[in-house]
């Protein structure tokens, strides 16, 4: 008699798993089971390279970023998972697994047939294929397929699927992993690899996710609990289903007591303990988000290592400890004062800084901030763009004038040249519109005719600068600010501001290519960083190193990971580095930024240099120290730049503005930096050179005094100065040179105004109530 229709198929089933025993356990093939159609077509290749991968162990983890003293304060991963070690394991915890998923663990060699063969006769009757008696090794090639191999949705839903040919598949893997690795270490790599819920990947994670513990201290309760969870991590979920991951945990307990892991007493101590679970759960915050008023300084931690060749992906499953330079005491002082100055509500202004410490062999960023809060509410005013880093669009004016110096120093001026200072509206060769005309040259005060380099760094005349770039070149200002470290020059493409498109240009190329004059002013595109990293160069003697966040970086084993960094570069030679930092010196005593520099009692040697784009869009600061160097930027970073007025409370944004940077952009740097320097020794500014402070042999102008006007016009001629002369009454020979401006240095190319003798002195007038003076005809009479 033909058995029932209803059993045809498990029967069918039941001899290809018994043939599928025999054949997989003699021989590890595939067969072919003509009843069921359980065709090995997946077999071959895939089966392999599966097994090889599992037997390596490779595991996506989660990165861990931490600060200079190794003090975690950001995490990236795809799955939260920290893998440990068999011993790191609780034994408990392995106790609890093997009893409720896999009792014959110990016996068997990868596949339960017992188990196998029961679970399908009690599935197909109900219709199911080969589900259920999987052994932990078997779950833990699922897994590995799951959450290691499959990148994609189609990818997970294949490594999930119900299918007989997937089983066979997952069987022989598991038979192949019994012969090459011990059943500890199987274990340990499967609690390693399951997912647990709430975003936990793996039994160190979902120890310190539910319990703020290591998994080597998990308790019977705690690892029978989680045991009890792998299953169905949704229906046994102890926060949204507290009651049914109660019964399940007893239940585990129960089974522990039943194959004799623990005894009674054990048992009913465990099942009469809470649930105990961290309240909230102790969830880890994935990527710079979490990363608090570290978050700009998380994210360019994550964009530099994108440029050093480290994939998001990498990073993201590498499991590496990120040790990074981020000083967080400094980084504390920093927030509170941009804060102070700008609050992070404050609508339309952006207040951001960035801190770089000075080095011969590298250049480490220390802090970075923003008074905006970092963040993905835009309606709380929060952003995630790279404000302290990222170029700012309005520039940082003035400070920029640091390049033309620079220049002038490495052609031959001195810091201490005496240079003209055209009045405002002073109408340069070089500065000129579209159509070719003149722009005339404004300064934002009265200045002396002539005053040194050094002062005119302090006090900022527009029309020195303008005009000592007719000397040094637009072309030259621009390489030597990207010599210097303003990179992002050199690789950011050009707005044409006509059509709002960028160029296949960088800003340096356009710049250098129209002799933009307004280079001197700080009207480009400048990063905050960039600025700070400016001034390391200047205190390191001239030496340009990339600003890295980066320490060091372990991999998962602790192998220490190279990390492709641009080699530092001399810029500029030493002495006329350390020399300019020395003609940075006064702007904090006599120069924009003093007043910034009184409200704190500043008294440390420094340089300085502040800066005001033209219509007060922004404002900007860079201070340099012997060991430090940090910048700010105060500027509107809404989508429409309007003027900032300053004035006592935090900026805002106006018709027309008033900011500076001797304000809030020196202010902020005065008032985070004072407290991160107490307490510390003072620090000398580097020797000058007299080459870099009285200039070179081109500049200096002969001294002419006493020579006839002719012989005086010639000698000065023939070293390519221009001559104009003015007659002065004077005793001494008709036509000798009594007097010369500039006496001393000047550009090539400067006039230079001789003042030439008469020869003769008008007789003086007599002195008031000379007896001897005869009468004023014309005095009135005496009054009475």
């Amino acid at each position: 008699m033909a058995p029932p229709r209803r059993l045809a198929r498990p029967l069918g089933l039941l001899l290809g798993l018994c043939l599928l025993a025999g054949v997989v356990g003699a021989g590890m093939a595939f067969p072919f089971v003509a009843g069921v159609g359980l065709v090995s077509n997946d077999a071959g290749d895939s089966v392999n390279s599966t097994s090889s991968s599992l037997v390596e162990g490779g595991l996506p983890l989660r990165t861990t970023i931490t600060d200079a003293n190794g003090r975690p304060f950001a995490w990236v991963f795809d799955q939260n998972r920290t893998q440990v070690s068999a011993d790191q394991i609780s034994p408990a915890m392995k106790a609890a697994m093997v009893a409720i998923e896999d009792r014959r663990f110990y016996e068997h060699q990868g596949v339960d047939w017992q188990g196998t063969i029961r679970a399908v006769v009690a599935n197909s009757a109900s219709g199911d294929v080969v589900q259920g008696a999987s052994t932990l090794t078997q779950q833990y090639v699922k897994n590995y397929t799951l959450y290691v191999e499959a990148r994609t949705e189609a990818e997970r839903l294949k490594a999930t699927e119900q299918t007989p040919a997937r089983k066979l598949k997952e069987a022989r893997i598991a038979l192949q992993l019994e012969r090459q690795l011990t059943k500890e270490e199987i274990l340990a790599r499967y609690l390693n690899i399951v997912f647990w819920g709430n975003g936990a990947y793996g039994i160190e994670s979902a120890a310190r996710t539910y319990f703020g513990v290591q998994a080597k201290d998990l308790t019977v309760a705690q690892s029978a609990l989680l045991a009890g969870m792998v299953r169905s991590t949704t229906a046994t979920d102890p926060v949204q289903n507290p009651q049914p991951a109660l019964d399940r945990r007893n239940v585990v307990i129960g089974q522990m007591r039943d194959q004799g892991m623990i005894d009674a007493a054990q048992a009913r101590a465990a099942q009469a303990q809470p649930l105990g679970i961290a309240s909230p759960l102790n969830t880890q915050p994935n990527g710079c988000i979490g990363a608090g008023d570290a978050g700009y300084f998380c994210k360019y931690v994550m964009e530099y290592l994108n440029t050093a060749g480290f994939s998001q992906d990498q990073l993201n499953r590498g499991g590496y400890t990120i040790r990074t330079t981020l000083d967080r005491d400094k980084l504390a002082a920093m927030k509170a004062s941009l804060d102070e100055e700008v609050p992070p509500g404050q609508p339309n202004v952006a207040n951001v800084m960035s801190l770089v410490e000075p080095g011969q062999d590298k250049h480490k960023v220390l802090a970075m901030a923003s008074s905006r809060t970092f963040g993905l509410n835009a309606e709380a005013l929060e952003t995630s763009y790279g404000l302290p880093y990222e170029p700012v669009n309005l520039g940082s004016g003035s400070v920029y004038k640091i390049f033309t110096a620079a220049t002038a120093l490495e052609k031959g001026i001195g810091i201490n040249y005496t240079m003209s200072v055209p009045p405002s509206g002073y109408a340069s060769p070089i500065y000129l519109d579209g159509a070719g005309r003149p722009i005339p040259v404004q300064n934002a005060g009265n200045y002396p005719e002539r005053m040194s380099l050094q002062d005119a760094l302090a006090t900022s005349p527009n029309t020195a600068f303008i005009k000592l770039e007719e000397f040094t070149g637009v072309p030259d200002v621009v390489d030597m600010a990207v010599r210097m470290g303003m990179k992002s020059l050199a690789t950011t493409p050009f707005v044409d501001p006509q059509t709002g498109r960028r160029t296949d240009r960088s800003i340096a190329e356009v710049t250098k290519a129209q002799k933009q004059a307004s280079f001197t002013l700080g009207v480009s595109p400048t990063s905050v960083l960039e600025l700070a990293n400016v001034g390391a160069t200047i205190a390191s003697a001239g030496k340009w190193c990339p600003p890295t966040p980066i320490d060091s970086i372990t991999d998962a084993s602790g192998q220490k990971v190279a990390v492709t960094e641009a080699p530092c570069e001399q810029a500029v030679e030493p002495a006329l580095a350390n020399t300019l930092f020395t003609g940075l010196s006064k702007d904090d005593l006599s120069g924009t930024s003093a007043s910034a520099a009184r409200q704190v009692g500043w008294d440390r040697p420094m340089g300085g240099k502040t800066g005001t784009t033209q219509q007060h869009k922004s404002a900007a600061f860079v201070g340099i120290l012997p060991n430090l160097s940090g910048s700010v930027i105060t500027f509107d970073n809404s989508r429409s730049p309007k003027p900032l007025c300053d004035g006592a409370g935090a900026p805002f944004a106006c018709r027309s503005g008033n900011i500076f940077g001797g304000k809030t952009p020196a202010e902020t740097w005065f008032g985070a930096v004072k407290p991160m320097v107490e307490g510390t020794p003072v620090l000398p500014l580097p020797p000058t050179d007299d080459r870099y402070l009285t200039g070179g042999a081109e500049t200096r102008v002969p001294d002419v005094v006493g020579r006839g006007v002719n012989d005086a016009r010639a000698v000065l001629q023939r070293g390519g100065w221009q001559v104009s002369t003015r007659t002065v009454d004077n005793l001494a020979k008709a036509g000798t040179v009594v007097g010369q401006n500039p006496r001393g240095t000047a550009l090539p190319g400067e006039a230079i105004l001789l003042q030439v003798s008469s020869g003769t002195v008008p007789a003086p007038p007599p002195a008031p109530g000379d007896p001897s003076a005869p009468p004023d005809p014309n005095a009135p009479p005496p009054a009475n």
